[in-house]
């Protein structure tokens, strides 16, 4: 009979999901990520778990289910989670309004405004008169944004003058498959997506930034957490964001670390694999913080402008503090 240290042995070298998978309990404290169902947080973490990166960096990570974006919030807010993947402008609102917050860059892959491959719709003013799917409501900040820009570019203004629906990103997404919508601006997983399915970028949220004046590709998404956490568990949040960044390396240098992953992705064919593949490397943090914070100022002054204290909150600028670097400093 084989030993259980063995037996171990033999079942890390399967190439098992994280989460079917039974590792030695790392060493360290718990730390806590909020994950959603198909998000991109349990890929980060499969590779986390795989390499054994929480145990090597002093913590043991723990990845808690939620069931969607409100319940991630709530969690969060709870503390029955000590982390979640959340908007930038959401955690600048709940530093505005008194709760320190830190934002930890998680990624700049954001949306983009999809068309069928023969669409007769090239340019923002062919929107007019069209079916436009909205993932999000009325407030998303990628709605607000491709609004402006119509407005601004084209000269329409998209509620009037198109037909707006909006709703989850799977329904639209099916919706537009189905010829129902003529575009839907929709999140990136979802356009990598219908990418194999001969549809197209029409813009991209990232070139709409760079339109309102971004230098660059920005992370408008990260790894929020309360400061009090930061206080309490400092070694295992420092641990995590080390873990966090070796983790998107490997991913970004070893093609073998996809082995864990895919099978979470529920990628149906090769090419829906290689084009998530892509935009999820794409989109990981290189730039400074002081780059990332200058260009976030620059978007809190639009979506403030645009959505005003409905979406942004009291607040005039980002807060203090906001970004964090890993180290226990902004």
């Amino acid at each position: 009979m084989l030993s259980r240290r063995g037996l171990l042995a033999t079942a890390a070298l399967l190439p098992l999901p994280w989460s079917l998978a039974r590792p030695a309990r790392a060493a360290g404290p718990a730390f806590r990520v909020g994950s959603l169902p198909f998000g991109t947080v349990s890929w980060e973490a499969a590779v986390i778990k795989a390499r054994g990166l929480d145990s090597a960096n002093g913590f043991t990570l723990d990845v808690v289910k939620l069931a969607g974006n409100d319940a991630a919030r709530i969690a969060f807010l709870g503390g029955q989670v000590d982390t979640i993947v959340g908007d930038l402008l959401w955690a600048a609102r709940l530093g505005n309004e008194g709760r320190a917050i830190r934002f930890f860059p998680y990624s700049t892959t954001e949306g983009s405004l999809m068309v069928p491959g023969d669409s007769p719709i090239r340019t923002l003013a062919d929107l007019k008169g069209k079916r436009l799917g909205v993932a999000g409501g009325p407030l998303d900040k990628n709605w607000l944004l491709l609004k402006a820009q119509a407005r601004d570019t084209a000269g329409i203004d998209l509620e009037t003058q198109a037909t707006i629906a909006f709703g989850a990103p799977p329904l639209l997404a099916l919706k537009l498959e189905q010829g129902e919508l003529d575009a839907g601006l929709l999140y990136w997983t979802y356009c990598a997506r219908l990418e194999p399915k001969g549809f197209r970028r029409l813009i991209g949220s990232d070139d709409i930034m760079r339109a309102f004046g971004a230098t660059g590709s920005m992370a408008l998404i990260g790894y929020l957490l309360d400061d009090a956490v930061v206080k309490d568990k400092g070694e295992a949040v420092m641990g995590f964001t080390r873990a966090s960044k070796a983790a998107k390396d490997i991913l970004a240098n070893d093609p073998a670390a996809w082995d864990v992953v895919r099978p979470l992705m529920s990628a149906e064919d090769e090419a829906t694999f290689q084009a998530l593949k892509r935009d999820f490397l794409a989109g990981i943090p290189r730039r400074p913080l002081a780059t990332e914070r200058s260009d976030g100022e620059k978007l809190f002054t639009v979506m403030a402008r645009l959505g005003g204290e409905r979406l942004v909150g009291a607040g005039t600028t980002l807060p203090t503090g906001l970004y964090f670097d890993g180290t226990g400093n902004g």
